[in-house]
């Protein structure tokens, strides 16, 4: 599958602290792109003749929002598809909301996805998230909903009306997730997890990419680093077999990842997404560029952009 889409993860510095955040968003968070890293990454992925779509997330990417603006008029201007993730935190009223989109709207995009849950607000689809799709709407923008559904049984979340999700979804148990959400959820043997649920490792289809350089085909496992290595170069030498973490996953899930590195983790587990994050925090130390940044994994002393 040849690589398509890039997303930026323009900050990992968010308004919210999500229970269920793959990133580990806050607003303590480090790691923002500069606009001449934006220009610097376009260049990279107009290098890679098959990439066609730039989408702006984090974090929050309205909290750098000149920024944005910029990185999505460069990108309208090189010819990609351009797309947004937000929390909608700024979309205070219907009013508001249609002057902050505005100049998106004048700009284009070919998505822009609004997060509302329980993890967001205290109900499923929070008042900003409706503010928000009706200035969209206002100003012809395609909008949509992405839920998360708090996981049965979660403790954390006993006491509040689940209602029924917007748009689908449900939670992987990494990131924060693992730590914040696991307890009374059913768990099942870890010999179970022989796959990924989400990613074809055999491919590439989307990557993220953060203002460290960091090429993420998932959250917090790096395929290179194109402030090292270009990116059409990591794409082109790209061997899933090769590389330490990719390989056992691709051979048997995180199941085989856990043999093959014998780590004591032989338990239950929520997903196969817990036992994979688990595995590779433990395995952090030995492939550092792999597994990075800190940041995914909870450290908020994370490394700046440069």
């Amino acid at each position: 599958m040849a690589l398509g889409g890039i997303h930026l993860l323009l900050s990992y510095r968010c308004t919210h602290e999500c229970d269920h955040c793959f990133v580990w968003g806050s607003s303590q968070a480090r790691g923002t792109m500069t606009l001449a890293q934006i220009h610097a990454i376009l260049d990279q992925a107009q290098a890679v003749d098959s990439v066609y779509s730039i989408c702006f997330e984090g974090g929050e990417p309205f909290l750098f929002y000149p920024i944005m603006l910029a990185g999505l008029r460069e990108a309208a201007a090189r010819g990609f598809k351009r797309g947004i993730v937000t929390n909608s935190y700024w979309a205070t009223s219907v009013d508001d909301a249609v002057e902050w989109l505005r100049p998106i709207a004048e700009i284009g995009v070919d998505s822009l996805s609004l997060s509302s849950d329980l993890f967001h607000g205290e109900e499923m689809l929070t008042t900003e998230a409706q503010n928000g799709i009706e200035a969209a709407k206002r100003l012809g923008l395609p909008e949509d909903i992405i839920t998360i559904d708090v996981p049965e049984g979660c403790a954390a979340y006993a006491d509040k009306e689940k209602g029924e999700p917007v748009t689908g979804g449900v939670v992987r148990f990494k990131g924060r997730a693992a730590v914040k959400l696991t307890e009374g959820v059913a768990l099942k043997p870890w010999r179970e997890f022989t796959e990924c649920p989400d990613e074809d490792f055999t491919g590439l289809g989307r990557v993220h990419v953060d203002a460290l350089g960091y090429v993420h085909i998932c959250q917090g496992l790096s395929i290179g680093n194109l402030w090292v290595k270009p990116l059409k170069e990591i794409v082109e030498t790209y061997d899933p077999a090769q590389h330490p973490i990719i390989g056992p996953l691709v051979k048997g899930g995180p199941a085989a990842l856990v043999e093959h590195y014998d780590l004591p983790l032989k338990g239950e587990y929520a997903d196969a997404c817990h036992l994979c994050y688990l595995a590779r925090d433990m395995l952090r130390k030995r492939f550092p560029a792999e597994l990075a940044p800190p940041t995914m994994y909870g450290e908020l002393e994370g490394e700046e952009s440069e």
